[in-house]
């Protein structure tokens, strides 16, 4: 199957909302397209060297705003993954032949969801309402619901490319605890950046 390709320095979840801003005139083409044939597009992380073979179909579920010169704003759900046999570069934008694929059945047990999901409140301390991404708790993939929250996109994107939810949420219920004190010695190497090594600030030099 022939999609269209945005690639872009995100990694695209199933089941997961993405606000984009299309400014670029290959890509207003492109999103005019997939809005004329209620169509899906193609999301793949993009590279030095190019894009990754693997990513996720988006579905537009909604027209934020369009301006005049033709830029819009909508917001996209993430669908179906794919892996890319080919790209075909005769439009001005990006297409690729892909063959979908799902998950091998698998077995979650209550304990390793109730796990995963006390790792992530742990590493996201936030309310339900005050996290920037609606999160489904009761979802079937539910490792890519918790995985929003994940700066890293080199694993989110080995993620995406697991095919079982077991292994997903067993990835995720590891990799969470590690997210806090990653995240806390990067905090602290900020704050020492801004001392003399012992706690008292100085104001920047002018020049």
């Amino acid at each position: 199957m022939l999609i269209p390709l945005f690639p872009l320095n995100v990694v695209l979840l199933p089941g997961t909302r993405l606000p984009l801003h299309i400014f670029e005139e290959r890509y207003k083409e492109m999103i005019g397209e997939v809005l004329r044939d209620q169509s899906a597009f193609g999301m793949v992380l993009a590279i030095d060297r190019g894009v990754v073979n693997l990513g996720c179909t988006a579905r537009i579920a909604q027209v934020l705003e369009e301006a005049p010169d033709g830029q819009i704003d909508i917001l996209t759900t993430g669908e179906s993954r794919f892996e890319i046999l080919s790209l075909n570069q005769e439009r001005s934008f990006l297409q690729a032949e892909v063959e979908f694929f799902t998950d091998a059945k698998s077995e979650v047990s209550p304990d390793l969801r109730e796990q995963a999901i006390a790792a992530f409140r742990q590493a996201f301390p936030a309310t339900d309402d005050e996290w920037p991404f609606p999160v489904d708790f009761l979802h079937p993939q539910l490792s890519f619901q918790l995985a929003q929250a994940i700066p890293e996109l080199q694993f989110k994107q080995q993620l995406l490319a697991t095919r079982s939810e077991l292994v997903r949420l067993r990835m995720l219920a590891d990799f969470f605890p590690g997210h806090v004190q990653r995240q806390a010695a990067v905090e602290q190497i900020k704050k020492v950046a801004h001392t003399n090594g012992h706690g008292r600030h100085y104001p920047p030099t002018k020049s």
